[in-house]
């Protein structure tokens, strides 16, 4: 059965802050003055990040019991490689990132193996991980002029 999640992104008169919102919750995404932006707040691809790594989060602490798998503490360092030339249309090259890099850091006292055996379940279970790994069909419902 599948659940639909919707969202909305609003362009904000000051530069190219942008208000994205879903269920009532609001982030304010921007970009950085070197590419247009004022840097009131992080842009869509560091949010992506952000997502990844708060998706593998939610998968560990929802499946830790399951798994048999305790720890005290996990943090999730990610970096992406993008070329801003993409976006900027001042070269013909992919506009998204190239490469995503993660690291899933547990405070535990398991082993390295069963860690590591976490992790591949944290990395095969996140959706969103799973939306970045295999691709989404992204479909334009339409254009509405007002």
């Amino acid at each position: 059965m599948l659940t639909t999640f919707k969202a909305t992104a609003t362009k904000l008169p000051e530069g190219l802050q942008v208000e994205a919102q879903s269920r009532g919750f609001k982030i304010l995404m921007d970009e950085p003055q070197d590419l247009g932006g004022t840097d009131k707040g992080m842009n869509p691809v560091e949010a992506l990040l952000c997502a990844l790594g708060a998706c593998q989060s939610i998968v560990a602490a929802a499946f830790a019991d399951a798994y048999n798998f305790s720890y005290k503490e996990l943090y999730v360092e990610l970096e992406g490689d993008l070329d801003p030339d993409g976006f900027m249309g001042l070269a013909d090259v992919r506009s998204g990132f190239q490469e995503i890099r993660f690291v899933m850091h547990f405070k535990t006292t398991e082993s390295q193996e069963k860690a590591e055996a976490f992790a591949a379940f944290i990395e095969k279970t996140c959706p969103v991980g799973d939306c970045l790994a295999n691709g989404v069909k992204l479909v334009q419902s339409g254009v509405v002029r007002h």
